[in-house]
């Protein structure tokens, strides 16, 4: 760890006592060596009157914005939290503390290099909402739209960093000391929570994102998506189309404007299986802070998505495997489930099926005695996964996004109706797609679009079955392999075959020195030091060295 990263981690610990979490956090022995901190330096102001979620919440908005969509996603699992705790945590969603309006309008105007009045004919400097890495502005177009324009934070990049620089750091400590960090992979992990936030913090992309979400669901009856407006858009602002609507957690308001609960938490659902596996591209972000709900046809939902930032796209051969993964757990199809895992490379081939099945009956099974009503999807996933880790699962970073975004998804949709039959809503849903993109006429569809390529390249086949039968006998064929994994065992290799030459040196020159001090010989001289301690000693320098490595890679 260096040493931004370890005064990162001061700074952290500084503030959860300052805020007196070493009181209410269940951790408490972890915090509890450090609660003298408070007395040297102080607590934050008011602390000791909040309740333990305000505690919280201003903790995460101090140590600045991976912490802060870490409340988010928590605030989404209310089935999880106490009241108290989640009711302070959904303020994060979009009640971070604003920065200064008049900065937002320099920094619009900076960006799209004139007066803001030259673009909009107005803009209000109180924002909107505002959230850990951006906030929002309402404005007007000369033309009368209303519009809205989000804007970066000031030094949020300088931030971000600071957070990731920790991150990689206790990734480095967590690959060195875990025992199967090569399943769990924890550099690999950090590497997609970065690219993830990084991605957040290209606003031309998040409009990019937004343009192809709205293409997708253009002219649905379920969700809306505004209107991205280009020639007012730069890397650290976005102008979009202003929408109204209720927003999600805003519970009482959609319960005066009659919308009907059930129907709501079904939409959601359906949005969700729709958007991984019809279109592979998913809102991942999904939290009540960044959905409205239309007033129009309270009867018959509709979402407005806001927030594009975070958007999940799988491989296809995921996508297929994980699609045929739900459909083998609404049939309880342990044995297709188990060989879903190897087929996919997910785990070793040398797994034996039998085995893995059993652990997965023994983990599905138990939630079958229970009401459809109360099974989540999201959890029976994530409980096969960690049972398949004893064999050896190789931890998938891109699958993080889909399992936050499941759980995330479960959670809002049993918030908003607790009675609600997951597996029902999914079911039909996962099947119609799987039949549209895997079935007969799908299979037809990809023969037709490659059937072109297929008949142009014909005339070239003889040929290469020609070359490759004469390469063949004159036994000119060559094996080239490109694996990091080859490339790694190479770099071991040398590395060990460096550490040999160095410790026979090594070892030579001490036995020499020992030698010469068992017959009283201390040699000649050098600068008034006898040789056989000058040998002993550069002896012991290279056995050192050609230790060295090896210390570093456990």
């Amino acid at each position: 760890m260096n040493f931004s990263a370890f005064r990162r981690l001061l700074r952290i610990s500084r503030v959860l006592v300052r805020y007196r979490l070493d009181e209410v956090t269940p951790a408490a022995r972890l915090f509890r060596p450090l609660s003298w901190l408070r007395t040297l330096l102080g607590e934050a102001p008011g602390a000791a009157a909040m309740g333990r979620g305000e505690r919280l919440r201003r903790a995460l908005e101090e140590l600045g914005p991976i912490f802060v969509k870490f409340g988010q996603i928590l605030s989404t699992r209310r089935d999880l939290l106490p009241p108290d705790v989640a009711d302070e945590l959904e303020r994060l969603q979009d009640r971070v503390a604003p920065f200064p309006g008049a900065q937002a309008r320099e920094l619009v105007e900076a960006e799209l290099g004139a007066p803001i009045a030259q673009h909009y004919a107005s803009f209000d400097e109180t924002p909107l909402a505002s959230a850990s890495i951006a906030q929002v502005h309402a404005a007007r177009l000369h033309d009368g739209r209303e519009v809205v324009i989000k804007v970066l934070r000031p030094q949020i990049g300088e931030r971000v960093e600071q957070d990731l620089g920790l991150l990689r750091a206790m990734a480095g400590i967590a690959e060195r000391r875990l025992t199967h960090a090569e399943r769990i992979r924890p550099k690999e992990v950090v590497a997609e929570i970065e690219r993830t936030l990084r991605l957040e913090l290209d606003l031309m992309r998040e409009a990019a994102n937004g343009s192809l979400l709205r293409r997708n669901w253009l002219g649905s009856r379920e969700m809306y998506v505004p209107e991205m407006l280009w020639p007012l858009t730069r890397t650290r602002m976005i102008t979009m189309e202003r929408v109204y609507g209720i927003p999600l957690n805003d519970l009482d308001g959609l319960r005066a404007a009659g919308v009907d609960f059930e129907k709501l938490a079904e939409c959601a659902v359906r949005l969700f299986y729709t958007q991984v596996f019809r279109d592979n591209f998913f809102h991942a972000d999904l939290h009540p802070g960044n959905v409205l709900i239309a007033r129009e046809h309270p009867e018959d939902p509709l979402f407005i998505a806001l927030d594009f930032g975070i958007m999940g796209t799988l491989p296809p051969t995921d996508q297929r495997y994980l699609a045929e993964n739900f459909m083998a757990m609404f049939t309880r199809d342990y044995r297709r489930i188990a060989e879903l895992h190897l087929e996919a490379g997910w785990m070793p081939a040398h797994i034996r099926i039998d085995d893995l099945e059993g652990a997965v009956r023994g983990v599905c099974e138990p939630y079958f005695t229970r009401p459809l009503s109360e099974i989540s999807l999201g959890e029976v996933l994530l409980k096969i996964f960690a049972v398949a880790q004893q064999y050896q699962l190789t931890i998938q970073p891109q699958l993080i996004l889909l399992q936050k975004t499941l759980l995330n998804i479960e959670g809002l949709a049993r918030t908003l109706f607790p009675k609600l039959d997951l597996w029902s809503v999914a079911r039909p849903v996962l099947a119609g797609i799987m039949a549209q993109k895997y079935g007969l006429a799908a299979a037809a569809r990809e023969l037709r679009t490659r059937l072109p390529g297929w008949i142009q390249n014909a005339p070239e086949i003889p040929r290469l079955l020609h070359q490759h039968l004469k390469q063949s006998v004159a036994g000119e064929h060559q094996l080239r392999m490109h694996s990091p994994d080859i490339q790694k065992l190479i770099v071991v290799t040398r590395q060990g075959q460096r550490q040999t030459v160095l410790a026979i040196l090594g070892s030579g020159l001490l036995i020499v020195a020992g030698i010469l001090f068992a017959f009283d010989a201390g040699g000649p001289k050098v600068l008034g030091v006898p040789g056989a301690a000058g040998l002993a000693a550069l002896g012991a320098v290279w056995a050192f060295l050609a230790a060295w490595p090896r210390r570093l890679g456990r």
